[in-house]
């Protein structure tokens, strides 16, 4: 797991800068790529784009965490 990709699930939703963030630090890990090549940036970018969708719907979807009862 990349160590700079912060959970995004918390009891305020995340912004979509965050969830952005989280997608390209993600694709950049597993493309090996901080910077793609022109011959692959299209690619790279939809790359970005689909994980950060399916980064949201997770998000939106999920059942809100419970929360503790010891205090």
């Amino acid at each position: 797991m990349c160590r700079s990709i912060k959970t995004l699930r918390s009891e305020s939703p995340a912004s979509d800068d965050e969830v952005h963030a989280a997608a390209l630090q993600f694709v950049r890990k597993v493309s090996g790529y901080r910077l793609p090549s022109a011959v692959n940036r299209d690619v790279f970018d939809a790359a970005v784009e689909d994980v950060g969708e399916t980064t949201r719907r997770l998000l939106d979807q999920l059942a809100p965490a419970r929360r503790s009862s010891r205090s």
